[in-house]
């Protein structure tokens, strides 16, 4: 286990400004997961902890020790990427203790640790078939249990569910959260699904063109937004956002509030809309509605219910629930 600090790190490509400044403190045994659009910077800054790419200035510190000038191998750090980056024509054993044969570890070593790992991410029945033989949450898994025997101070992963199908993702996504919590191990995990960022994270980085939006647990995050930006991204479906002549009775440029916050009614001064299109997933429906006063909204209701296109209703926002912000995006609180 170990803590990682970023003091002041920049990225340029060029002219191109990629990671505009960062501080950030990413504590000692934690989940930390690195959040964003595409573009926003998620997958350099790792790369930029794990040593894979060369800071344009700023500070990297492991345990403490400034690991900037130092290279990959030096920083004892273990990545698993998006491709599973596996040798074809290697048994899952030799896959996963490759990095111990290249460290000249004796063969018990390697045996021992080989073993143990494979017990920890069950593909002790596989450690004599190739990666070609293996279904793509098998293959990550091996990829996995290499970075595991490498015993690194800390596990990089850089989307590394990308690859695998929605039932895989999930099943990967509660193996990974279980292999954390049986290891102890410091994890820093960059995805672009906010869904993903909010199951497995302790704590979640947003990022934004190379700038960090906020940080905090995934309820802080979701509950609390500092930002329009971190509003919009994060939940499912997104907040919806409203501005003019009701904003401006709650003092702000924009208000936010969620769609299960939005209740179908019949309270006096309720909002009147018409319902666009539904979506009936079982548990929920999403009701997109249009009103006239308002514009586009999404309500969502518990349950399956009817909702046909056309049909008016009437909506009441919680008070409670409103977020504020003022016309440079930041919260008002």
């Amino acid at each position: 286990m170990s803590r990682i600090e970023l003091n002041a790190v920049r990225k340029n490509f060029g002219t191109l400004s990629v990671i505009n400044g960062v501080d950030l403190d990413i504590y000692d045994g934690g989940f930390t997961v690195f959040v964003g659009p595409s573009g926003c910077g998620k997958s350099t800054l790792l790369r930029l902890i794990a040593g894979l790419e060369d800071l344009t200035s700023g500070h990297i510190l492991i345990d403490g020790r400034d690991v900037t000038e130092l290279g990959p191998a030096q920083r004892e750090l273990a990545m698993v990427f998006q491709s599973y980056a596996l040798y074809p024509h290697m048994s899952v054993r030799n896959n996963i203790g490759f990095p111990l044969k290249m460290a000249k570890q004796s063969e018990a070593v390697i045996d021992a640790k080989v073993r143990k790992a494979a017990e920890t991410l069950n593909l002790k029945d596989f450690l004599d078939r190739r990666p070609g033989q293996l279904s793509g949450g098998q293959r990550q898994r091996v990829a996995i249990g290499r970075a595991i025997v490498r015993e690194p101070k800390a596990f990089l992963f850089d989307e590394p569910l990308s690859n695998l199908d929605a039932a895989l993702r999930v099943q990967m996504r509660l193996e990974i959260m279980q292999l954390h919590k049986s290891l102890g191990a410091t994890m820093v995990y960059v995805t672009h699904d906010q869904v993903e960022a909010m199951t497995m994270a302790d704590r979640i980085v947003v990022l934004n063109q190379g700038r960090v939006e906020q940080v905090g647990s995934p309820l802080e995050l979701y509950d609390r937004p500092k930002t329009l930006f971190v509003a919009g991204f994060i939940g499912s479906p997104k907040m919806n956002f409203i501005s003019g002549a009701l904003a401006s009775k709650h003092g702000a440029a924009t208000i936010g509030i969620r769609p299960e916050h939005v209740q179908i009614g019949d309270a006096s001064g309720a909002i009147h809309a018409t319902i666009r299109i539904a979506e009936h997933l079982g548990s929920d429906t999403f009701i997109h509605v249009d009103s006239a006063d308002l514009g586009a909204m999404t309500v969502r209701a518990t349950g399956n219910i009817e909702a046909a296109p056309g049909t008016a209703l009437s909506l009441t926002l919680d008070p409670a629930r409103i977020h504020r912000f003022d016309a440079s995006g930041q919260a008002i609180f």
